[in-house]
């Protein structure tokens, strides 16, 4: 296992972590979680900051195991596999436990989500035809926002929640609609290097 992949299965146990931390009864234990007050009007769970801070922890590794791996010529399908599972654990559990919890619209889990899975699917069409489909720039925007807007989320919005501005919903919502325009991207490229594929075979 090289450092890459290390940085990889470390993402995945903070991942772990930070689903522990927001989703453990702590109130029904007895245990209280400290509350901050914001002008007397923002109500701050510090379970939620501290799981601010591990989840820009866990981005950060995102873009270095990657960059690491390119990098040092240490790619590897195992590699590639956990980035995968890693990015989906992360990402795809904040939505569903911060959609559960109001913090945001439960369309924008059920759009970004969707499209993932369908983006895979494609991807796993054109690799069944010996094509491999890089990812696009709309994609690399998408993610761009969508991680930017889940940290702020967990970070209550601050400080542009002083002033008023829902930075992270906007954020989350753009993300959302880059979601449904980057789906719709990949599968025209996939209809067209598999329909390539078979007039080359």
């Amino acid at each position: 296992m090289n450092f890459p992949t290390k940085l990889t299965v470390f993402r995945i146990g903070l991942s772990v972590l930070i689903i522990f931390l927001l989703l453990f009864p702590f109130d029904a234990m007895g245990i209280d979680i400290p509350r901050l007050f914001i002008n007397e009007a923002i109500v701050i769970n510090l379970k939620y900051i501290i799981a601010g801070v591990l989840f820009v922890i866990a981005s950060i590794t995102d873009f270095f195991d990657g960059y690491l791996a390119r990098k040092n010529n240490q790619v590897t399908d195992y590699g590639k596999m956990l980035d995968a599972i890693a990015d989906k654990v992360l990402v795809d559990s904040m939505l569903i436990i911060l959609s559960g919890a109001g913090f945001i619209k439960p369309i924008i889990a059920v759009v970004v989500i969707v499209r993932d899975i369908a983006v895979d699917a494609f991807k796993m069409s054109a690799a069944s035809h010996g094509v491999v489909i890089a990812s696009i720039k709309s994609g690399k925007i998408k993610t761009a926002c969508l991680m930017t807007g889940i940290g702020l989320t967990l970070f209550y919005n601050l400080p542009f929640e002083l002033w008023n501005l829902k930075v992270s919903d906007f954020l989350l919502i753009v993300s959302a609609v880059l979601s449904i325009i980057s789906a719709v991207q990949y599968y025209d490229l996939t209809k067209k290097v598999v329909l390539k594929a078979k007039k080359e075979k």
